[in-house]
């Protein structure tokens, strides 16, 4: 099996114009768009996303839903919902970890090869940016210890901060 950390990339970019498999979009629960990330992949999806999402009926905080990425490089769009931070004590390090496990496994089921994440629950939802990283980068790798499905996890960070961040930890700094 590779090495995990040769798996996985840290660029700074808008995710929406990524050409993989699949792009995670930072969701609210409604999965009809928002702000920050969100609301970019509904604009560049086109509206086609959310009359998709509007069938799903939601997605509860820490679980994933996958839909088609319609008017997007990327062919699949895997919604998550992260926690808003409330302090540390709430379960939100717990509630973010399964944001990637479950957006992993599902991409997994659906034969995704590679997938691009966003800083999930880092800007209006004020998870701390440091923390979140070591959240994010944890779980992709304990992912790709025990499963060879997916061939490459991007770190798609919009702003310099995140992308420093996401290199410092993936180099293990």
């Amino acid at each position: 099996m590779p090495d995990p950390r040769s798996q996985i990339q840290v660029i700074q970019t808008d995710i929406t114009t990524l050409s993989v498999d699949a792009i995670v979009n930072a969701a609210n629960s409604t999965l009809l768009g928002g702000g920050g990330v969100d609301g970019a992949i509904h604009d560049a999806a086109g509206p086609r996303l959310l009359d998709e999402c509007r069938a799903l009926g939601g997605c509860p905080t820490g679980e994933a839903r996958i839909t088609c990425g319609h008017d997007l490089p990327a062919k699949h769009v895997v919604h998550t919902v992260g926690p808003i931070w409330q302090g540390g004590a709430a379960g939100e390090d717990e509630m973010l970890a399964n944001c990637y496990r479950n957006s992993l496994d599902l991409a997994a089921r659906h034969g995704i090869r590679s997938i691009a994440f966003p800083a999930i629950s880092t800007g209006a939802y004020d998870f701390p940016l440091k923390r979140a990283t070591q959240v994010a980068v944890r779980e992709v790798r304990e992912f790709l210890r025990e499963n060879a499905a997916i061939e490459r996890i991007i770190f798609a960070c919009f702003d310099r901060e995140s992308y420093e961040a996401y290199k410092r930890e993936c180099e293990g700094q």
